[in-house]
């Protein structure tokens, strides 16, 4: 997922721009670090106080450059009017969150707001679309059975949701093609980077994406 967003602001940026960034829900920072060392101005919001403690703990362990050039505001991400103006930012992250979340379309509307005419809206979500087949392929038939009709999360919605808030879908990908079926007590390769190859390729290829675990999807504010 990094490499495809590193493959979006690429796309749609300046060489060199020093970019706003918001993550919204930040875990425990691991995007909003990689990019402050990529040289951005990135401000993290998570309201989970181990989680909070833990991308503070990695945050202490940087060189001063990096701290200054990231910021940490325990919130929820349903309040980012409350913290800041809308046009705020160049590029609002929301990965693994919107699942979690009772009413995800009043969230996205609001942090929609907080792109700046030209910004990139990068959202993680679960794929309604292929619940089924992660069940089946475990062998959990009632699973398959059920996950044909259960799923909030799917593309064609989510589209016309981001079309509604005025970031409409530019590209989508998919993440966890392979490896979601993996495992848990399963080895790392020798050559983990031919496994990233592999899900990259497959994660921006048809019919390959659209039975990922998971959707990455970009919008772009008009």
């Amino acid at each position: 997922m990094a490499r495809q967003l590193e493959e979006q602001i690429a796309g749609r940026f300046a060489v060199g721009r020093r970019l706003r960034v918001l993550d919204v829900g930040m875990g425990r920072g691991a995007q909003a670090l990689r990019l402050a060392r990529a040289g951005h101005q990135v401000t993290g919001v998570e309201q989970d106080a181990a989680m909070l403690a833990s991308a503070r703990e990695a945050l202490a362990g940087e060189p001063e450059g990096i701290r200054e050039r990231m910021r940490v505001v325990e919130g929820d991400g349903r309040d980012t009017g409350v913290h800041f103006l809308p046009g705020s930012f160049d590029v609002v992250l929301c990965h693994g969150v919107l699942m979690n979340v009772e009413e995800p379309d009043a969230l996205l509307a609001g942090l929609a707001r907080m792109l700046a005419p030209g910004g990139l809206l990068s959202l993680l979500v679960p794929n309604g679309d292929a619940r089924a087949m992660r069940a089946g392929l475990s062998g959990d038939w009632a699973g398959a059975l059920a996950g044909f009709d259960t799923g909030p999360y799917r593309l064609r919605k989510l589209t016309a949701t981001l079309a509604g808030i005025g970031a409409p879908l530019h590209t989508w990908y998919g993440v966890r093609v392979f490896t979601d079926t993996a495992a848990a007590e399963a080895a790392v390769p020798d050559d983990p980077e031919t496994l990233l190859l592999v899900e990259e390729r497959a994660g921006r290829t048809d019919p390959y994406r659209g039975v990922a675990a998971l959707l990455h999807l970009c919008g772009y504010r008009g």
